[in-house]
Parts: structure tokens; sequence; C-alpha cells
């Protein structure tokens, strides 16, 4: 048992100096990254499909996006307006890593961009325990997953920075009691910045698109 720790700890020690690597390349070309995380089906390549008309003319946006197989998502990230968009299949891999981002950034010319959006494989575990270098991780959580899920996965709530609460639409026909879920959210993240909106509608989009531009501003 031992052994097996030490292994699981040098392969996150290497994978965090190349999430250092990483983050040095954006941070060079003045690029704002996010890593949005989440379970299957909450919503990640809507939002991603939402934001990036509302982005259009106003920062430049290259999309990654990193799933077990197909080109699905990336195909509807450049259909939906990105400046470019890279898929990356990890061929059963639950997670994105440092080392496939660092291919997918080979392909980009960073110069060209101002936000780079990533978007992880849907999972609530893996994904959090694998910096890629970005510099915010944002989690998608949604209406239908139930109010449960910050309190059966706190080290998925604890470790994000910014959290977007999807499916708001829905409030009034599931049994989703948003109090508790905050609850949950604020005592293993304190002040995490939160997002309550609606692909569907629209509604709640304007705070999140003003975040996303004053922290790519900053860079």
């Amino acid at each position: 048992m031992p052994q097996t720790i030490s292994v699981v700890e040098n392969i996150l020690n290497a994978n965090d100096r190349l999430a250092e690597e990483n983050r040095a390349r954006l941070d060079a070309a003045g690029v704002f990254s996010i890593n949005l995380i989440a379970s299957p089906g909450a919503g990640k390549t809507s939002l991603i499909e939402q934001t990036l008309p509302r982005l259009k003319g106003r920062l430049r946006v290259a999309a990654v996006d990193g799933d077990i197989a197909t080109s699905l998502d990336s195909d509807r990230a450049a259909a939906a307006g990105a400046d470019a968009s890279v898929q990356i299949n990890t061929g059963g891999e639950c997670h994105l890593d440092a080392v496939m981002l660092r291919g997918a950034l080979d392909r980009l010319d960073l110069t060209q961009f101002d936000l780079l959006i990533v978007e992880n494989v849907g999972n609530l575990i893996c994904p959090a325990n694998f910096k890629l270098g970005t510099h915010k991780t944002v989690l998608v959580a949604s209406v239908p997953e139930g109010d449960d899920k910050p309190y059966k996965y706190p080290a998925t709530y604890r470790g994000v920075d910014t959290l977007v609460i999807n499916k708001i639409d829905l409030l009034p026909y599931v049994p989703f009691r948003m109090d508790y879920f905050q609850r949950g959210v604020q005592a293993l993240n304190p002040g995490v910045v939160t997002f309550p909106l609606s692909c569907i509608t629209g509604e709640g989009f304007d705070g999140w698109i003003q975040w996303l531009i004053e922290n790519t501003r900053k860079e």
C-alpha cells in the first residue's frame, strides 16, 4: 500500500510541474483561462454555446474540449463562434491532465486569443485531482442533479474558484432546495463566486459574462 501511495504522489507531482509550465505559457501570451468541470449532463457544453455569442466582438476565445471519444463538443463550440476549437480524446481516461492540455496548447497560437475555455471530461471526482495550469476552476452544477452534491463531493466543491448553478429554469419543477445546497457550498468554500443561470432562458448570464470579461482584462 505505501508503494501505491508513493506512485500516485509522483504522478500528481509530475502533473503539477507540467501545469505550472502551462500556466507560464498562458501568462506569457496574456491569455486568461478557465477549467470547466461538472458531472455529465450538467451543461458545460451548453454553457459554452451560450457564452461564446455573448463574447463575440469583445474577446477572442479558444475552446479546448475533453471527452473520452468523438468531437461532438468541439464541433458545438466551433459552431457557437469559438475563434479556435481543439478536441482532446482521452481514450478512456476520466479527466484531462496537464500533458493533454499542453498538447492542445501546441495546436494554438496563443497570441491570437484573450480567453481559453477548457471543458473537462464529465466527472465530479477525477478532474478535481489533476491541475491543468488554468487560472480558474469553474464547477458547473445543475438543478436536476439534486441539492445534495456539495455534501457527497466535498473535495470537488472545496477546490473550485467559481460555481455556476445551471438550469435554474427547472426550479419550479424539481425538488431542489437552493438554501440547503448553498449552505453545503458555503461550509466547504465560503464566499465562492456563484452564478445561478439558465442556458435556456438566458437568466443570470449578465453576471457570468461580466466576470469573464473582467478577469480576462486583468491578465
